[in-house]
């Protein structure tokens, strides 16, 4: 399976928030840093809101920071409701009728199985365990070894 960007964006939000948790982020640094649109970061930072992932303040002063700990975050939650919106195959989701061969054809459930296992994976992990493994793979950049066992859930 491959991430759309919306999704990735959304995660790379979620990580930059997390290793500058001591301050607001604007999307204006986040879009520039990262080389982002930020009509699209605009987009991105709302969806991460409405789920209840970042809070955001406006104003002078205002910015986005994240609404939980970065541990309490699982990749699942933040990838499923937007990947969900992009069907993996025409008949995706269930019901949607654009396939042709779907009396006879035996990919859906192969299909559906896969979506699952993606899933799953993700949800084993959060936002923390992509903070600790940036943060190792510039240590090991560096010639640095890895303070400790990673997490995996």
């Amino acid at each position: 399976m491959r991430l759309s960007k919306h999704s990735a964006y959304a995660l790379q939000v979620l990580v930059h928030l997390a290793v500058h948790k001591e301050r607001r982020s604007t999307i204006r640094e986040i879009a520039d840093r990262y080389g982002i649109s930020r009509s699209h970061l605009s987009k991105v930072v709302w969806e991460l809101g409405r789920a209840g992932h970042v809070e955001t303040v406006r104003g002078k002063n205002g910015g986005i920071r994240l609404a939980r700990p970065a541990k309490s975050i699982r990749l699942g939650a933040v990838v499923r409701p937007i990947e969900r919106a992009i069907p993996l195959a025409e008949c995706f989701p269930r019901g949607a009728g654009a396939c042709r061969i779907a009396s006879c054809c035996r990919y859906r459930p192969v299909l559906a199985e896969a979506e699952k296992a993606f899933f799953a994976a993700l949800d084993r992990y959060t936002v923390q365990d992509l903070v600790r493994r940036d943060r190792i793979r510039e240590g090991e950049s560096r010639g640095m070894e890895p303070t400790g066992p990673m997490r995996s859930h």
